[in-house]
């Protein structure tokens, strides 16, 4: 759980990373946005843009900069009262970035999300698809939790978790969790002199998880706890978390050329076979599409996305986002995974070039039927029955 050595931080393996900022970070413990930490951040950003590394940033401080600028004292309770600060702050917030990136001569684009987003199938992909294309544009997203339209209570350290969830929608290889502490410790390190700092640990080790949010401990109250959580979910994909202090000079860059800071908290599975399991523990069918002998040899030897072109007939009825079955001419089946077009629109393009499609549909919103990293093939979900057959 504890370690006093560790291999150079994942973070200097990584070429997509997610970068999390707290709200204290943000605006200077509630006082407005802190530009000058905005452009420490933007900068070592760019550096790292610059060594071809895809990057979203998640930010917190909506809440904050719009208290600030409403010139509310304290932050209030009533949810209508949350939301209208939230939609105040967040011009200020976007704004900050945006001029802080442009400097460098990187564009920025905001996404605003839900959880529902990335818990809804349709949604998810919709949400996947614009990431993938602004990062393969070269623009830096700047993500946030949409507090002005939630319905549920707005609580502290969601955007952990929202982190959490982008890198499991990206498949990113790290997250950086910025925040006003040096990491993970044992017990409160304000109340507890013998407090033990976390260099090294496992995502998902329950013990963890105690420490974080235990009886006696403050640590919790600071958001530490969904912290660790949001580390155990990132594992869900793959993705390895460092916990730092967002205040320690240069920190990004210096987690990418692999020097040990924070609280490093690694997930198990390489991320490929992460998000496989992920996939195999959590699909139900909706139907099934049936390839012609071509398609069925690009899946099964090559892993490749499937085309509309290589499909000759449809069964069932499902919707973009669903499950469904890939199975060859004799009916056995060769991969499943997420389809990016609904049952009806999958039987007007099948046969069909992707170039068709936006013609025959009126827009195209993927190239590919279904895309190889939404999918498991047969002999994948072979290799991994037992491994989804086990708890977590």
């Amino acid at each position: 759980m504890t370690a006093t050595l560790r291999s150079p931080s994942a973070v200097s393996q990584a070429k997509r990373l997610v970068v999390k900022v707290g709200s204290s970070l943000v605006t200077n413990e509630g006082k407005g946005i802190d530009t000058a930490a905005v452009e420490q951040w933007a900068g070592q950003i760019a550096r790292l843009h610059a060594q071809d590394r895809q990057i979203v940033l998640v930010s917190s401080g909506a809440i904050a900069e719009g208290m600030a600028r409403l010139g509310w004292p304290r932050r209030p309770n009533a949810m209508h009262e949350l939301q209208a600060a939230a939609a105040v702050g967040q011009m200020g917030l976007v704004q900050a970035y945006e001029v802080a990136f442009a400097r460098h001569g990187i564009r920025t684009a905001q996404i605003l999300l839900t959880h529902e987003d990335l818990a809804d199938r349709r949604r998810y992909l919709n949400a996947r698809s614009t990431l993938y294309t602004l990062l393969g544009l070269g623009v830096v997203p700047i993500v946030n939790e949409n507090d002005t339209v939630v319905t549920d209570e707005i609580r502290l350290g969601d955007n952990d978790t929202l982190g959490a969830l982008v890198t499991n929608l990206i498949e990113a290889e790290a997250l950086v969790i910025l925040t006003d502490q040096a990491g993970l410790y044992s017990a409160d390190p304000r109340k507890n002199p013998d407090a033990e700092f976390i260099s090294l640990g496992q995502a998902g080790d329950p013990a963890l998880e105690a420490m974080a949010g235990g009886s006696g401990s403050n640590i919790g109250t600071g958001g530490m706890l969904t912290k660790v959580l949001a580390a155990k979910r990132a594992a869900n994909s793959g993705g390895h978390t460092v916990i730092a202090s967002g205040r320690e000079p240069d920190v990004l860059l210096r987690l990418s050329e692999g020097e040990s800071i924070g609280t490093e908290l690694r997930a198990i599975l390489p991320v490929r076979s992460a998000r496989q399991r992920w996939l195999a523990n959590h699909l139900r069918l909706r139907g099934r599409i049936t390839l012609d002998p071509g398609a069925v040899r690009a899946l099964m030897q090559g892993h490749k996305s499937l085309l509309a072109i290589g499909v000759t007939a449809v069964e069932g009825e499902f919707e973009r986002g669903d499950v469904v079955a890939c199975v060859d001419q004799h009916g056995v089946e060769c991969g499943r995974g997420l389809i990016n077009y609904s049952s009806s629109d999958t039987r007007r393009i099948l046969r069909q070039p992707s170039s068709r499609i936006a013609e025959i549909l009126g827009s195209m919103s993927d190239p590919e039927l279904m895309h190889r990293d939404n999918m498991v093939f047969a002999r994948d979900a072979q290799a991994l029955a037992a491994a989804t057959s086990e708890p977590g």
